[in-house]
């Protein structure tokens, strides 16, 4: 009778496994400090790291992010401001005449077409952002690579800026009011339409693999098509009443064409001084 009541205590004994008092073979085994055993112990890794997951450009969120909101923007302004940009398509290869009133646009049509573009210079900077990590490199000594975008954005907002202010100062001592204002609303409308020009080019290429090859020639046609535009629209405002016709070749080289390459100039020493070299 004691024989079973001792088994019927070390039973229960062997059975509370929080019971400080029970012997030390109970409380010790093979797997006793082993973690598959006891999960509140750290385990660490099992198996072999394997190789990191390629960049790639459609798998990035943040650009998928801006990419998106780029587009509600752009459809949200188009929306606003549609008859005003059917207007300015039907009447820019037209030729006033002397003495013909032009149309004006309201205030909230001109603060819509300075925030196009600012979405055309994001749109640009991920443009050279894409350049720069298929032709320049991917490691620079920023804290993140978006970073670069926002240096590129900025650039390009300078850019825009710095023609703004050339074209302001060669104007007012050359021209009158009246077209310096025409010229300004032409160039602002130009500016501003290029960045949807653009878009398509980034979406094929983050998204359906379009090769780098590709997008540059689609962006110098682009370009070429631009200030093919510009250099029309020159003409006819400040040149079509100008006996000598070869003011608007240095007009347009010395404000256009000058400040592009500065430009270009200004992110190749950017990137290269930001650059890793190993």
């Amino acid at each position: 009778m004691a024989l079973q009541q001792d088994s019927i205590s070390i039973t229960q004994e062997g059975e509370d496994l929080l019971d400080v008092q029970l012997p030390q073979y109970y409380r010790e085994g093979f797997f006793s400090k082993d973690s598959l055993f006891h999960p509140e112990l750290p385990g660490g890794r099992f198996g072999v790291a394997g190789d990191p997951v390629p960049y790639s450009i459609h798998n990035d969120s943040v650009i998928t992010s801006i990419l998106l909101a780029f587009f509600i923007l752009v459809v949200i302004a188009i929306a606003n401001i549609h008859e005003f940009i059917v207007r300015q398509f039907k009447n820019f290869f037209y030729i006033p005449r002397e003495g013909t009133s032009e149309m004006t646009e309201t205030g909230t049509e001109l603060r819509i077409q300075v925030f196009m573009v600012f979405l055309s210079s994001l749109l640009l900077s991920l443009l050279f952002y894409f350049y720069t990590i298929h032709y320049i490199g991917d490691t620079f000594v920023l804290e993140s690579q978006y970073y670069l975008i926002a240096v590129y954005l900025v650039l390009m907002i300078v850019y825009f800026t710095a023609k703004v202010i050339l074209y302001s100062v060669v104007n007012s001592v050359f021209f009158d009011s009246k077209r310096k204002q025409h010229w300004f609303k032409t160039l602002l409308f130009i500016s501003s339409m290029e960045g949807l020009i653009l878009f398509p080019a980034v979406l094929l290429q983050t998204y359906f693999d379009m090769s780098e090859e590709n997008v540059i020639l689609y962006f110098t046609i682009v370009l070429f098509f631009v200030k093919i535009l510009t250099f029309f629209k020159c003409y006819v405002v400040f040149f079509r009443r100008n006996v000598v016709k070869l003011q608007i070749i240095l007009y347009f080289c010395a404000l256009e064409m000058v400040p592009l390459i500065a430009f270009w100039v200004t992110l190749d020493i950017v990137v290269k001084s930001l650059k890793i070299n190993f």
